[in-house]
């Protein structure tokens, strides 16, 4: 039976200023707990204008302008510089502005809960509507404006959720009941933002794989969100809703939550139906996450630096049925952190990485290049985090010292032949491994490397229903050719009846001789 293949990623930014100050969980906390801090004072002196989170450098690197190598050469800290070459879209997605993509959430309402302000409206529509990826049936779904007093009247009497940009009101999401919190104004916002984000990953990805939306049969959500009512929250459906908005007709689906890990366990979810034949083309998707942005804020602010949490992550990978080119996932090893694996920072490791490498007959050396958590070192290193990736190559390569497969003194070399420079945005689950799949998929199709490990970590205790820790990994590899029934690649196949039909003519040639 043959290896599914990584066909296909893409990746989608949105800047979103006015949702780090109204709606992240650091700011909306604080200003509950202490609305005249010093923090929400100095707070809009350090956002971001658009044009500046464009030209962040990391920021280009995950929407595919920038190559990785090159991020490292510009030298930490990305934050004061910019790069020359930065355009909102690059090869694998976009960065979207706010103004645009408040509309775009509109579009995502099926429950006429978005209202928006007329002038907002006329003003915006039209930008919207020249994007390349936005369909016509898409835009049908924006609906006419409201004025002022409507939008007055929902947010101050009505417990709408206020939607802002560019420091003014233009329009509310109301709460879609009377008494349900999972279908409150807070919560139908957030939801709206994710699945928005999601869909906008979505018409990048087709669009990038050169497919139809209608060739796409399964569709896995992997966010951090939930959406549900009273009755089974967190229920789901985000992966057939944003599958709807993008056009996925022939597309069914379902969400897998992990927290930080769910987009490995997705992965791995849609290579194994893939291969198993259940369905042709599989989408893992997810959008982004309202509660982490300016997460790290006030050490920023503490700092002078800007915020560099000012914007929502999207992704979306797609997995086919080889094609004898692409990249394979490989299934045969994969990492698991196992409920009796432990915590500590080795266990983890030794479970999703040489556990795997073992049981294949590899050492670490054998994989060229490790994905683990891939977050930003520009938003983590001001907070006291350090800096994440290394962090985990550090380990990876402690452990490689430890099994023999290096030396000691070639653990820094190590590090940088086998790992690379963060430059995801800290959404959570976004970081976790897979922004590294795009860029992937290309050094392993030009020769440059012939094995990925993608490494996805997540803290269960969180939901404070274990204090289990979480995780799992696979190897992503160059192709090795479809295989047919029987274990004939289709290569071979080719060949075989191009040698039948060479003797057939031949044969015929003897004859009329």
């Amino acid at each position: 039976m043959s290896n599914s293949v990584l066909k296909a990623a893409s990746y989608i930014l949105v800047h979103v200023p006015d949702m780090v100050i109204h709606n992240g969980s650091t700011q909306t906390t604080e200003r509950i707990v202490n609305p005249e801090s010093e923090y929400l004072v100095e707070l809009p002196k350090h956002i971001r204008s658009y044009e500046d989170a464009v030209a962040y450098p990391p920021n280009q690197t995950y929407i595919g302008n920038l190559p990785i190598d090159d991020l490292a050469a510009m030298g930490q800290p990305w934050s004061d510089k910019k790069f020359d070459g930065a355009d909102r879209f690059g090869k694998f997605g976009e960065i979207m502005p706010e103004d645009e993509f408040i509309l775009l959430m509109q579009i995502c309402d099926t429950f006429d809960l978005v209202k928006l302000e007329k002038s907002f409206v006329d003003a915006v529509k039209p930008k919207l509507a020249a994007h390349p990826l936005v369909t016509e049936s898409m835009m049908e779904l924006v609906k006419e404006g409201v004025d002022e007093a409507d939008i007055k009247h929902f947010v101050e009497d009505e417990h709408a959720e206020a939607l802002r940009t560019g420091g003014k009101i233009v329009g509310y999401v109301k709460r879609a009941h009377d008494v349900d919190v999972n279908l409150s104004a807070h919560v139908i916002f957030e939801n709206l933002v994710s699945k928005a984000s999601e869909v906008l990953a979505l018409i990048h990805i087709v669009k990038n794989a050169g497919i139809s939306p209608e060739d796409v049969d399964y569709v896995i959500d992997c966010c951090e969100e939930a959406c549900g009512d009273v009755n089974q929250r967190g229920g789901g459906n985000f992966a057939k809703a944003s599958a709807e908005i993008a056009g996925f007709v022939n597309a069914t689906g379902s969400d897998t939550r992990g927290f930080c890990a769910g987009p490995a366990h997705a992965l791995v979810e849609a290579a194994a139906l893939v291969k198993s034949g259940a369905y042709k083309n599989v989408v893992v998707a997810a959008g982004g996450c309202t509660a982490k942005l300016g997460m790290n804020g006030k050490d920023h602010v503490k700092k002078d630096l800007p915020i560099l949490e000012d914007v929502l992550g999207g992704v979306a990978v797609l997995v086919t049925q080889n094609d004898g080119e692409s990249p394979e996932f490989n299934l045969d090893y994969i990492g698991r952190h196992k409920v009796g694996t432990g915590s500590s920072p080795q266990a983890v490791i030794t479970s999703l990485v040489t556990d795997p490498l073992d049981a294949a007959g590899l050492k670490i050396t054998d994989i060229d290049k490790f994905s683990p958590e891939m977050q930003n070192p520009d938003v983590t290193k001001p907070a006291g985090a350090g800096d994440v990736p290394e962090a985990n190559y550090k380990m990876i390569a402690a452990l490689g010292v430890k099994r023999g497969d290096i030396e000691r003194a070639g653990i820094p070399e190590f590090v940088k032949n086998h790992g690379m420079v963060g430059f995801a945005p800290t959404q959570g689950h976004i970081p976790s491994g897979i922004p590294y799949l795009g860029f992937a998929r290309e050094d392993i199709m030009s020769g440059k490397i012939n094995r990925a490990m993608i490494i996805g970590k997540g803290s269960l205790f969180l939901g404070r229903m274990t204090n289990l820790f979480d995780g799992v990994s696979f190897i992503v590899q160059a192709n090795s050719g479809a295989e047919e029934e029987g274990g004939v690649s289709e290569a071979k196949v080719k060949s075989l009846i191009g040698e039948a039909m060479k003797g057939f003519a031949a044969a015929l040639l003897a004859d009329e001789e």
